[in-house]
């Protein structure tokens, strides 16, 4: 059987991979537009900060 029910483990596991990185990209863009508003923010949070830095490094 080459072919993957809709509801086999590897299904399951494509789609919880693809919603992990949505999920990822959706927060990385609002964490990024965040700092971009409130420059105040900075330092705060070390890992929004190194989110924030590698986002922009991939720019």
């Amino acid at each position: 059987m080459d072919e993957t029910t809709p509801g086999s483990p590897d299904t399951t596991v494509d789609r919880t991979l693809e919603r992990r990185v949505a999920l990822r990209s959706r927060h990385a863009e609002g964490l990024t537009r965040l700092l971009a508003e409130r420059a105040d923010l900075r330092g705060v949070h070390a890992l929004a900060d190194f989110v924030d830095d590698a986002v922009r490094w991939t720019a």
